[in-house]
């Protein structure tokens, strides 16, 4: 369990960090439209580009994952990356979150755990 907890905790929280990153984006983007200044606005918004690094890294620490631990005790670690997004929700979005919602970020870790071990 202890070799896998680190990775896992680094690949949610990259995971995360090109969710909050997207949201960033997106928040700077003006409506949707099948426009090339639309596409050309996307590609040049750098909260964009740093969505693109973290889900990269994700991913590429995620195929090492995936190669040296066990498929049944990797991918429910993923699932770290909702408590991270928690956290992120409050951080830099000043979200209020509920009591309810806290209970069911503790599930969530418990079970990451009872799982890794």
């Amino acid at each position: 369990m202890w070799k896998i907890l680190p990775l896992a905790v680094v690949q949610s929280m990259l995971l995360c960090g090109g969710q909050v990153f997207l949201k960033f984006a997106m928040m700077r983007m003006t409506p949707f439209a099948w426009t090339w200044a639309w596409w050309r606005a996307l590609l040049v918004n750098w909260p964009f580009a740093a969505c693109g690094l973290c889900f990269g890294a994700a991913s590429l620490l995620w195929m090492y994952i995936v190669k040296v631990f066990p498929f049944s005790q990797a991918y429910p670690m993923v699932s770290l990356s909702y408590v991270f997004g928690m956290i992120a929700a409050i951080v830099f979005f000043h979200e209020e979150v509920s009591l309810t919602k806290w209970v069911g970020v503790a599930c969530i870790m418990i079970g990451c755990i009872l799982i890794a071990k």
